[in-house]
């Protein structure tokens, strides 16, 4: 289970409490329905598409109302402002215990104009501020005591409590978009969390091979104990019908890859600001690919039928959800996120959803 937690305009006063009650029932559904884990984002000022800026407090929410579901970081944002590790190892740690051992660990650098220039980061320090933060956070959880002194934070000697229940701490994991990221994230020996929103599976394939090679060509891992599990996330609905979850969807589904090509291609409008050669954009040298197909409107290219016809969404009934989450399967990949809301899915159509797959769609996965 994966969540944005969407508010589309018009806003009303209880917009947001009714977002959040409602994805509230349908964890606990989840749950029940047996779903294997709860993620969610951290976003910032990205109005309508995410109001997701404070998942901690949601996810101790979740962990007293469940018994089973894991409780995922889809993911925690590293680079500095935004978090500092020694208080992320903290909070992670708390969540830890709360939960009894539920807790996935994800990790990110962020990837919209919005929240980087927002943070007053420049994105091409964010893969060393992400690395460094890790690794810190990694040194908190695991030694009685700790101290550090890198380029972005530095801390004497001190005992960082409290510490993770799971031992030798929470699974890691790290979230990126471009091939040779994909690669970085292997060597590091920690899961892969990767996206193929508008993309039939098969374009996982590179990006899975990619994460793999990365694996066997490892330098020292980053954790104690490494995780090889790769996953992605799509769009889901599942309905009675084929009919009917595409007339459910359509709206939703549509919107959101557009958007969120829009968010990515304002960091290459960043950089261009920030005067950044593109030979010089490093690891976000996607954003500019996806600036220039938006420079030559083909994002607007993007429809139901191509969605439907390739796969790009596991949609439909459970026998179609079924062979698309195949195909998933086929390149590699070990988990899959599904995005029951991409913008405005009626609540009752996602609880529908949750309850078929559950029933039907699930169990073929054991």
């Amino acid at each position: 289970m994966f969540y944005e937690i969407p508010i589309p305009r018009p806003w009303k006063k209880d917009s947001e409490l009714n977002a959040y009650r409602n994805t509230v029932e349908q964890v606990v559904l989840g749950d029940k329905m047996g779903f294997h884990s709860f993620w969610t984002v951290e976003h910032h000022f990205l109005e309508e598409y995410s109001h997701c800026s404070n998942p901690e407090t949601l996810y101790g929410h979740i962990a007293a109302l469940t018994e089973n579901i894991r409780i995922g970081y889809g993911v925690r944002l590293l680079p500095q402002p935004y978090n500092h590790p020694v208080r992320t190892a903290e909070s992670v740690a708390v969540l830890d215990i709360l939960s009894n051992g539920r807790v996935e660990f994800g990790t990110g650098r962020s990837s919209t104009r919005t929240e980087l220039e927002g943070f007053g980061i420049n994105p091409n320090d964010t893969r060393d501020m992400w690395d460094e933060a890790l690794r810190t956070i990694v040194g908190c959880w695991t030694n009685d005591e700790y101290e550090f002194e890198g380029k972005y934070w530095s801390m004497p000697k001190r005992r960082v409590l409290p510490k993770p229940i799971q031992k030798p701490h929470p699974n890691l994991w790290g979230a990126t978009s471009s091939v040779p990221g994909h690669y970085e994230i292997g060597k590091r020996g920690i899961g892969l969390c990767s996206f193929t929103v508008g993309q039939p599976p098969e374009a996982l394939q590179e990006r899975i091979d990619a994460y793999r090679k990365g694996q066997a060509d490892r330098q020292e891992p980053v954790g104690k104990a490494r995780n090889e599990q790769a996953a992605t996330f799509t769009m889901v609905h599942c309905n009675d019908t084929n009919e009917k979850a595409r007339e459910v969807a359509e709206e939703s589904f549509v919107w959101y890859p557009k958007y969120g090509g829009m968010l990515i291609a304002s960091v290459a409008d960043y950089l261009y600001d920030l005067e950044v050669k593109e030979e010089d954009f490093g690891s976000y040298q996607y954003t500019a690919d996806t600036a220039k197909m938006r420079d030559e409107g083909l994002m607007g290219h993007l429809t139901m039928d191509y969605i439907w016809d390739s796969g790009a969404a596991v949609i439909g009934d459970p026998d179609r959800c079924i062979e698309i989450a195949k195909r998933y399967e086929a390149t590699g990949c070990d988990l899959l996120f599904c995005l029951f809301d991409p913008y405005k899915m009626p609540h009752e159509e996602v609880m529908k959803t949750i309850e078929l797959m559950g029933k039907y769609v699930l169990p073929e996965f054991e």
